[in-house]
């Protein structure tokens, strides 16, 4: 697949998926550097894929829609979300022509109605998993947070994982707080590193590298409950809990 990240904002990034001659985007907070990257690929746009109803992701949808009044407008049954020409719940599948194809899964935790889409080896998850970190919990429980996360950390280890901000190495900083001793995490901050100074993306990553770096897939590690009983000066209870303990540890983070 072809996928080109399109920066947006301060950390946002809007992904933009060939599909034949023509192109998808993924969580559009900004129409403007849509149609500029429209403009210089002379291709129409076809299809709009939501994640989830925070502005950074649908603040564009309207005015693309208005000059691509073709495109396809899809994303999760939420009237926060505005005018949708299809809402999707788990198990959507949505046909896009071209050999390219996406089903949904509903991971609940960011927001209520959050969900991702996965193509051939690809997940477009939004603001649920990020590159060594995941979203706040801003209304979801802790158990559905924690469930949604361990669906994604069920993909391939090959998945490529397309979240939309640029957090890698603030959520580098916590990660290695927490499991200093990790050598694949030191190897996943060097390699995130070098991309930054290069000016490219962080990402993709890959639910691999996740399951081996990313404190919120690895809480039923040894290292993380340790990390975890230390804060709270007994053992979790459960991956719940452990989880629920990183993601305050996280909001709290300074470091």
């Amino acid at each position: 697949m072809e996928v080109h990240a399109v920066p947006a904002f301060a950390d946002n990034y809007i992904w933009m998926l060939r599909a034949g001659a023509d192109w998808i985007a993924v969580d559009p907070g900004d129409a403007a550097p849509v149609e500029a990257f429209l403009a210089r690929h002379g291709s129409r746009l076809r299809a709009i894929l939501v994640t989830h109803h925070h502005p950074d992701h649908i603040g564009g949808i309207a005015a693309l829609k208005r000059q691509h009044p073709e495109c396809t407008v899809l994303g999760p049954d939420d009237p926060r979300i505005g005018p949708r020409d299809r809402s999707v719940g788990e198990g959507a599948l949505y046909d896009a022509g071209d050999g390219c194809s996406f089903r949904v899964w509903e991971l609940p935790g960011h927001t209520r109605s959050h969900v991702a889409w996965l193509c051939d080896d690809a997940v477009f998850c939004g603001d649920t998993l990020f590159h060594l970190g995941c979203g706040r919990m801003f209304e979801g429980s802790a158990a559905q947070f924690h469930h949604s996360l361990g669906r994604l950390a069920t993909l391939p280890a090959a998945t490529q994982v397309y979240c939309t901000h640029e957090y890698t190495l603030a959520n580098a900083r916590f990660a290695l707080a927490v499991e200093p001793g990790n050598a694949a995490l030191a190897a996943a901050v060097a390699d995130a590193r070098s991309r930054r100074d290069q000016g490219e993306p962080s990402l993709p990553t890959t639910i691999g590298v996740q399951r081996a770096t990313n404190p919120f897939l690895r809480t039923e590690t040894d290292d993380i409950r340790t990390a975890c009983a230390n804060r709270l000066g007994r053992e979790p209870v459960d991956g719940v809990e452990t989880f629920a303990t990183l993601r305050a540890w996280k909001d709290e983070f300074r470091g």
